[in-house]
């Protein structure tokens, strides 16, 4: 059972904790999204190096976490998405196959916002996440990818840039790489409202990982 929900603008450290929560508590597949206010993250490997001004001065927090990757941000007009989700092995086995399931987000995204208009859509070899263009001399992401497989369950997950103010990407080096951009829905002419994607996320999500059923909570 895919179990949906909406939760509005959440803090990062209590969507971590309610992540950790069902991970260690639930059997279901879960999907959680989300708005976080300001906030940069860093995964283990993360350096403080690429993050250009002081969090403080831009009223945003940094939080170390568990998740793949170097730094990002998150914040409002950015829809987060934490799969809590049972992923299988690789050929059958019983360690999971994370560069499949990270193509499995990948494609959900993709699937997303093709949905929503925007086509000129794919990936950038050696990088994860959802880029515009990507044949082109000038690739930009539009939804950056971190995740954390432990026991055959997934945590973390996506953040797709619905239309937040693209100026707290020049705050960091995002995700360590620094000849790239970063887009939004909004900045490519896709002018949808969150609740818009929430809905077109869902839809994939119940296609793609609700094969044994989906609850969504009410909006």
């Amino acid at each position: 059972m895919l179990r949906q929900r909406w939760l509005g603008r959440v803090a990062y450290q209590d969507a971590h904790a309610l992540q950790h929560g069902l991970f260690a508590h639930s059997a279901d597949d879960h999907l959680l999204l989300l708005e976080h206010p300001h906030v940069f993250t860093l995964g283990p490997r993360g350096s403080l190096d690429h993050l250009l001004v002081d969090p403080v001065a831009v009223g945003a927090e940094v939080v170390h976490t568990d998740r793949g990757g170097d730094i990002t941000y998150h914040g409002p007009g950015q829809l987060v998405g934490y799969p809590i989700l049972t992923v299988p092995g690789k050929r059958g086995g019983g360690m999971a196959d994370t560069v499949a399931y990270v193509h499995s987000v990948e494609q959900l995204l993709m699937d997303v916002v093709g949905d929503l208009g925007l086509t000129d859509v794919g990936r950038v070899e050696g990088l994860a996440g959802v880029w515009v263009a990507p044949d082109s001399p000038r690739p930009r992401k539009v939804a950056a990818i971190g995740v954390k497989l432990s026991r055959g369950r997934s945590m973390h997950g996506f953040a797709l840039n619905v239309d937040p103010d693209l100026v707290w990407f020049d705050r960091i080096v995002p995700c360590g790489i620094t000849d790239k951009g970063v887009t939004s829905l909004r900045a490519e002419g896709i002018e949808v409202t969150m609740a818009t994607v929430v809905e077109a996320v869902m839809a994939r999500a119940a296609e793609r990982w609700g094969t044994e059923g989906e609850e969504r909570a009410p909006r």
